[in-house]
Formats: C-alpha cells, sequence, structure tokens
C-alpha cells in the first residue's frame, strides 16, 4: 500500500473520524446535501475581457481568503445571479 502524506486538516477529520465524530446522513438531509451540491455544479465556460488590475486585485483578495481566483470570481457571479 501506498504511504500518502496528510495535511494537518486531514490530519484531524482522520482523527475525529475514527473517534465516531462523524455520522452518516440518510434521507431528507441527504437529498438536500445532494440537490445543493448539484446546483453548485460549474458547467459553463465563460470568456471575458477585464482590466488588468481589477485582475490582480481580485487575486489578492482570493489570496487572503485562501481561495483560487477563479473560485472567487465564480462565487461573487453566483452571488450577484442570486
Amino acid at each position: 500500500m501506498k504511504n500518502t502524506k496528510l495535511t494537518k486538516e486531514e490530519k484531524q477529520i482522520e482523527e475525529a473520524l475514527m473517534k465516531g465524530e462523524y455520522r452518516p446522513v440518510t434521507g431528507k438531509r441527504l437529498q438536500e446535501i445532494a440537490q445543493a451540491i448539484a446546483m453548485r455544479k460549474k458547467n459553463t465556460t465563460m470568456t471575458i475581457r477585464v482590466n488588468s488590475m481589477d485582475i490582480k486585485k481580485i487575486k489578492l483578495k482570493a489570496k487572503k481568503l485562501g481561495v483560487k481566483y477563479q473560485t472567487f470570481l465564480s462565487e461573487v457571479i453566483h452571488e450577484v445571479a442570486q
């Protein structure tokens, strides 16, 4: 078996799982989660022209939040669409 290195967060999750801190989700709650995931699925590619300084600022904000800038932009678009 291959020895996989886990991140600190992954180790914490593994330990919590081994302690039984997670419980299976079933029924209506499972359906709600599946529906939420399906609604957030990204299924369209978009190409736009934007100001380079705006992109630099967006990348900086995304980095501060610890996410990729395209993910950050996708979330911004989702919020505006709501």
